[in-house]
């Protein structure tokens, strides 16, 4: 493996802009420091003058649809894509075909992840209300977190056994992330407007189905659970303004039981967008109003809300086009998360060491990932070089994802990913590829 130095590179870690050297080498940061020299001659040397420094994002929340939807994508496109969005590392969702349910098929995804990703990896399992044993059989060590869907489902992976449900939260140890949203709410919502509408219900009526209510009677009844249990929860995609009295955002994330994050559609978009944008912006949870919107994003400043992720859920343009009723919900975003987020840094909206903290440092606190997220001596060298003066438009030309669309279509970025670093290896530099897959399986600093 070639070693690399990034020369007079502003570092975004840990609260604070440095300017430094980075000096890496077998894939490992392994100096960081003023003026420092090449080593050999076989050091590839980088500029990163008038450039950012940022950790590899570490994205908690992703559908790369393999095995079984790969049509839609598969764990090689989409962790390129991930990378060129300057996500080094991801955990995906058990909701593939066959579902992840089983110890077996965890495995088999890791051995597809392990010879085809461009991004570290790791996935969760998933509960359902018959697979108790097998989760008391994993290896908290080796498995990113427990995933239950307690709304929203695909298969049999809806949890609404309230007697199996208190019995997981009771039975392990591990994190166990949630999908909250009331399915009896959603299906009397769904049965009105389809009374009156047929399958083609106008798009906008979507977060009124999946709505606030929906939302809060399920995520309320998860934190309740979870303070019933001592379970360690972490609530997805908040959505609302009225969740987020769910949450404490005084004490220190290490210390928190009960956590949430936020995800880049719903601080981006709100209903205003569903004239324009049609399906193609139909997620679950819907994208709800402004002040919603809003409030997720004062929340994601306050510490209410600790992670920032994408829920990237890539289907094809034919799929989305369908009436309401027949058109999937979500959309591919992990290309362009980072870009997004550095948008709003240009808008006056977060500084860039609090888009650190969420999209990187926070996630590796929270499920105890192994020396990533960070820059720092002896940590993996997980890092993206960024231009915080590069415009770029998003197209089709440039689009990285298997289904080749974006919500962003058309949309105009001011900062560019220039270089995406994976374990010390260039894997990709302004709008291209290297044919380099030198991702590693995510561990985990946790007893088995």
């Amino acid at each position: 493996m070639s070693s690399v130095l990034i020369k007079n590179v502003n570092i975004v870690n840990e609260g604070e802009i440095v300017n430094s050297d980075v000096y890496i080498e077998d894939g490992i940061f392994k100096e960081i420091a003023a003026n420092i020299s090449a080593k050999s001659p076989d050091v590839q040397v980088f500029d990163g003058e008038n450039k950012y420094l940022l950790p590899g994002v570490i994205d908690d929340q992703v559908h790369f649809r393999e095995p079984g939807l790969t049509h839609k994508a598969t764990i090689e496109t989409e962790s390129r894509a991930a990378v060129a969005g300057g996500i080094t590392s991801f955990i995906e969702m058990p909701n593939t075909n066959p579902q992840t349910t089983t110890i077996e098929k965890l495995e088999e995804k890791f051995e597809i992840a392990a010879k085809s990703s461009y991004a570290n990896y790791s996935f969760m399992f998933g509960g359902t209300n018959d697979n108790l044993e097998e989760i008391k059989k994993l290896d908290a060590s080796k498995v990113a977190a427990l995933k239950l869907f307690l709304g929203s489902s695909t298969g049999n992976m809806l949890v609404d056994n309230p007697e199996v449900l208190e019995k997981i939260f009771a039975s392990t140890n591990l994190l166990i992330a949630v999908h909250c949203e009331d399915e009896d709410t959603i299906k009397k919502n769904t049965a009105i407007y389809k009374e009156r509408y047929g399958e083609d219900i106008p798009i906008n009526f979507h977060p009124i189905i999946r709505s606030e209510e929906a939302c809060y009677l399920s995520s309320s009844k998860a934190v309740a659970l979870a303070k019933k249990t001592g379970a360690r929860l972490h609530v997805f995609h908040l959505s609302t303004a009225k969740e987020l009295e769910l949450f404490d955002n005084t004490i220190p994330l290490k210390e928190k039981k009960i956590t949430a994050e936020v995800c880049i559609h719903h601080l981006w978009f709100s209903d205003k967008d569903y004239h324009d944008k049609g399906t193609f912006i139909k997620w679950n949870p819907a994208v709800k109003g402004e002040k919603d919107r809003d409030a997720l994003f004062q929340a994601l400043l306050d510490d209410k809300l600790d992670v920032i992720a994408t829920d990237h859920a890539p289907h094809t343009r034919e799929e989305k086009e369908n009436v309401y009723t027949k058109a999937p919900s979500g959309g591919p975003l992990v290309q362009h998360a980072l870009p997004a987020m550095l948008e709003f840094y240009h808008e006056g909206k977060i500084e860039l060491e609090k888009i650190v903290e969420k999209m990187c440092h926070n996630p590796a606190i929270l499920f105890e990932i192994e020396k990533r997220g960070y820059i720092k001596e002896g940590y993996f060298a997980d890092a993206v070089l960024v231009d915080l003066n590069a415009p770029w438009t998003v197209n089709n030309e440039n689009i990285a994802y298997k289904c080749g669309w974006s919500p962003f279509e058309g949309t105009t970025f001011k900062s560019r990913i220039t270089h995406t670093f994976v374990n010390g290896s260039l894997v990709y530099k302004n709008f291209k590829f290297y044919d380099i897959k030198n991702a590693a399986r995510l561990t985990f600093n946790r007893p088995a």
